[in-house]
């Protein structure tokens, strides 16, 4: 499939409600008639599969007949179709053929014309050289020039491309280059390293284990990694221990033997982007033998301007250390720039943007500090340090208040109480429990109610149950714990947020070129009303240069680091057709200023805007009926209070 076509089927997968034509088209940036020429094409390609069902009210996805077809994707063994296909397909024959391949067998093998094979290889030529190779022409005859390392790295891209965003697909892996079971192999891989000691990235892993199937790939074709390949370097000692338990896998699973040289590289690949020491060891003596002082001081330092700005307690050494840790393996890959891919990065954005701010401001000062860049999804895994650490810290979150109203009958209503408790013990707090089946329902104070009786009317915040609680009972009164949570959360920060907005910084329908000239126009209000200056405005498109501020397909939020408004104001855009941002098409535009006296409630604030904005049938509400600055805060109070 194209990208666009994945594009199409991501947002339909993204909900279970029918969506409209006209906003697939606002989300693509295309027609409505592309639109529904996408369909036509996937409805085609997945024959007898119905992958997409349409009606009157749109387009939904059929998520099993969608699911087929993905697998057929992946084992189909015809001859490559389209253009991206043909293109990879001719990459991969150059890889293996030292000696070149001919363009006419090329097109007499894909049943294709010569000149689709020239223009194939045009597009090649453009892959090539930014993976570090080349193409040499004599004749007829195309050859692949470069380092085998680069070439290695080529396939490793080309087969990411070809796969479905997200985790790789070990069986997909295993299909393309081995004759092995890469599971049983991944099991074993981690059994080793976590009796060393590691703590092991499962968001990393598979990255490598494609690299190692490859490598498994290529010595048996004779393509190993050559002494000019600067790369493949002799490493430490943590390394060469890995490198000597690494062979004894690799021999035992795929009867292969690859040279001390391979395994080096390797090793090097998992101890930069999947393991990380001391597992079974105290922070302190992690810090003694794996980090320089100078590295943790700094890290300390960073820690603490980023407690300070954001307001967060962070100062704790173990995750200090571990932070460090992961710090110095994100260094070694900046300076190769071989970062570690992340499949969660879209998730963590749109989902935690605060914890992602956060992030960001720590990967600035690295930064700054060695000379680097890091990109969205390195950020992202420092999100993930960050946002588990202040998970712990946020366990003890006040809990649910809870009523049970089951009718007397032996110790029936003993039983589901201790149910109750043992499931949900640290999200809820039984306050009261009624034996009784004439309750007064209106006196019932507590957050929940879960019965065992219907209730009289309807109520939203009671849960039926059946008197022995089943596994769906407990999810139901989960959700409604969340829901309570929510709605909660959102009552206490809803004032708060309303009186960052002003009607002289409401714009509807205001476009620009592109995301700097945007955060200029908002800024521009903002500095006409002496809350921000110049430098905040330049700043603000700093930050976004560093990393998008989209942090869903809906919103962006684009701000600077510095917390230096007057006051803290929100100037905000609210446009019926979306404009690009990053790599998103979003329909709001919120450019946030802090002051320093704000600064508690910037987590507050900035979370909560984001997650207005996520749900994409009330941004579509926002859209519609926000035609000036009173409706928009009437759309934006029922939004959320609901």
């Amino acid at each position: 499939m194209t990208a666009k076509y994945e594009r199409l089927l991501e947002y339909l997968a993204e909900t279970t409600d029918w969506v409209t034509a006209g906003e697939l088209a606002d989300r693509l940036g295309v027609t409505t008639r592309s639109v529904r020429s996408y369909v036509t094409s996937v409805k085609t390609a997945a024959k007898p599969l119905e992958v997409i069902a349409s009606s009157t009210s749109g387009y939904r996805l059929n998520r099993e007949a969608y699911a087929s077809f993905l697998a057929g994707l992946r084992v189909r063994d015809a001859e490559p179709g389209s253009p991206r296909d043909r293109v990879h397909a001719i990459i991969r024959g150059l890889g293996d053929a030292p000696d070149g391949l001919d363009v006419y067998d090329l097109a007499a093998t894909m049943y294709v014309s010569e000149s689709t094979v020239e223009a194939d290889l045009r597009k090649a030529k453009l892959l090539v050289e930014d993976a570090g190779l080349g193409l040499t022409r004599r004749g007829s005859v195309v050859a692949l020039t470069g380092s085998e390392l680069n070439r290695r790295r080529l396939l490793s891209r080309l087969f990411r491309d070809e796969s479905a965003q997200g985790f790789l697909d070990l069986q997909n892996i295993q299909r393309e280059f081995l004759s092995g079971d890469l599971t049983a192999f991944k099991s074993a891989l981690i059994e080793m390293l976590d009796g060393n000691g590691y703590f092991v990235n499962e968001y990393s892993i598979d990255n490598v284990l494609l690299h190692i199937a490859i490598a498994v790939d290529r010595v048996a074709k004779k393509q190993s990694i050559g002494p000019g390949d600067e790369d493949a370097r002799p490493a430490s000692a943590t390394v060469r221990d890995v490198a000597a338990q690494l062979d004894g896998l690799v021999r035992a699973h795929f009867d292969a033997g690859l040279s001390p040289r391979e395994l080096d590289y390797l090793s090097v690949l998992l101890t930069t982007r999947v393991l990380t020491p001391g597992h079974d060891q105290p922070a302190e003596a992690v810090a003694d033998s794996y980090l320089e002082p100078d590295d943790l001081a700094a890290m300390r330092r960073i820690v603490r301007l980023a407690s300070e700005e954001y307001l967060v307690d962070l100062d704790d050494e173990d995750f200090i250390v571990r932070l460090s840790l992961h710090i110095r393996n994100l260094v070694a890959r900046a300076q190769e720039k071989s970062f570690s891919r992340n499949p969660m990065t879209r998730s963590i954005k749109s989902t935690f943007p605060m914890i992602y701010e956060l992030a960001v401001f720590i990967a600035s000062q690295i930064q700054r500090r060695e000379g680097i860049v890091i990109n969205d999804d390195e950020i992202a895994y420092i999100a993930l340090h960050v946002g588990s650490h202040l998970e712990r810290q946020n366990l003890r979150e006040e809990r649910v208040t809870c009523a049970i109203v089951c009718p007397n009958y032996y110790d029936m209503h003993v039983i589901l109480r201790q149910r109750l408790e043992a499931e949900l013990g640290s999200e809820l707090q039984v306050d009261v429990v009624i034996t009784r089946a004439d309750v007064d329902w209106a006196a019932l104070s507590s957050d929940i109610v879960v019965t065992t009786i219907s209730v009289p009317a309807a109520r939203d915040n009671v849960v039926v149950i059946q008197p022995f609680l089943t596994k769906g009972d407990i999810e139901a009164v989960r959700r409604a714990i969340t829901t309570v949570r929510r709605h909660r959360r959102r009552m206490l920060l809803k004032d708060e947020l309303l009186q960052y907005f002003d009607e002289r910084l409401f714009r509807r329908n205001l476009h620009a070129g592109d995301e700097s000239a945007m955060i200029r126009t908002l800024g521009d209000s903002m500095v006409a009303l002496g809350i921000i200056d110049e430098s905040y405005v330049e700043g603000a498109i700093e930050r976004e240069r560093m990393s998008s501020t989209a942090f869903t397909d809906t919103i962006a939020v684009p701000h600077a680091m510095a917390m230096s408004a007057t006051r803290t104001a929100i100037a905000i855009v609210v446009n019926e057709t979306p404009m690009t941002w990053g790599e998103n098409r979003v329909n709001v535009i919120a450019l946030i200023a802090f002051s320093s006296s704000g600064r508690r409630a910037f987590q507050t604030v900035f979370d909560q805007l984001v997650e207005v904005f996520s749900d994409r049938d009330d941004v579509q509400r926002i859209v519609r009926r926000a035609t000036d600055f009173a409706s928009f805060i009437d759309e934006l109070v029922h939004v959320m209070d609901t």
